[in-house]
């Protein structure tokens, strides 16, 4: 091996995960503000500071853009996963590998509101952004039911596109705990975002995921509601608050 050589592929990749999220946010900042009818690649590209050539380096179309999202996310969390010590459960190790993807949330969280209000805005965009998480639920359940020994001969071989005609093979090739555990773990985080978004002066989105993948843990038991306030005993005057 090249002496530097693993450093240099770091920053290969760091530079790709750089100009890729630039390219994102360029174009749903676009859209936010024109409607996305009226945003083009090479206005992405230009707002982005790149070529329209790099543009098609990332995306295959203008529409891939706004629907494949955390695509790269989605790869690391699953290789996260698969690497994560042996000793931690399969819920785990999806905790931290989301964890580690959601370090950032909260400087971005602007930009993640605008991204669901272009979605919102644009059904066609939505149908597929529904379409892509399906997916990409899908490979993660399949790392899941890998980690776990539960994998098939279908995780040596390239996998059947999503929406394929061999897709259902796939599907019939997974038990059901893992499709679970993936479905509730995208599930867990979209509630963390929500529930912490309205909530940002009270507490910080790390303490926030914790206290989310903790309740799932524990097996979602009901929580203890708060000590009710006191009744007064018959004839006892009330406690002044004066000292």
């Amino acid at each position: 091996m090249v002496e530097g050589a693993p450093a240099e592929s770091g920053l290969r990749e760091r530079k790709k995960r750089a100009t890729r999220a630039a390219l994102v946010e360029a174009a749903v900042r676009l859209a936010a503000e024109r409607g996305v009818e009226n945003v083009t690649v090479d206005a992405i590209s230009a707002a982005a500071g790149v070529s329209t050539r790099t543009f098609f380096n990332y995306f295959d179309s203008r529409d891939e853009v706004f629907v494949m999202v955390g695509a790269d996310a989605g790869d690391r969390v699953r290789r996260a996963v698969l690497a994560a010590p042996p000793a931690l459960s399969p819920l785990e190790a999806l905790r931290d590998a989301l964890a580690s993807e959601l370090e950032e949330v909260e400087q971005q969280q602007e930009l993640w509101c605008l991204h669901a209000e272009v979605l919102r805005k644009a059904p066609q965009l939505l149908a597929r952004r529904i379409g892509a998480h399906m997916a990409d639920e899908l490979g993660l359940a399949e790392t899941l039911a890998e980690r776990m020994g539960a994998g098939s001969p279908l995780f040596a071989e390239e996998r059947p596109a999503f929406a394929s005609p061999e897709e259902e093979e796939r599907r019939r090739a997974l038990g059901l705990y893992p499709r679970l555990l993936a479905a509730v773990g995208g599930t867990a985080v979209r509630v963390a975002v929500e529930h912490w978004s309205v909530r940002q002066g009270e507490a910080v989105f790390a303490d926030v995921f914790r206290e989310t993948f903790e309740h799932l843990a524990a097996g979602l038991p009901l929580p203890e509601p708060p000590p009710a306030p006191r009744t007064p005993a018959p004839h006892e005057p009330p406690r002044s608050t004066k000292h």
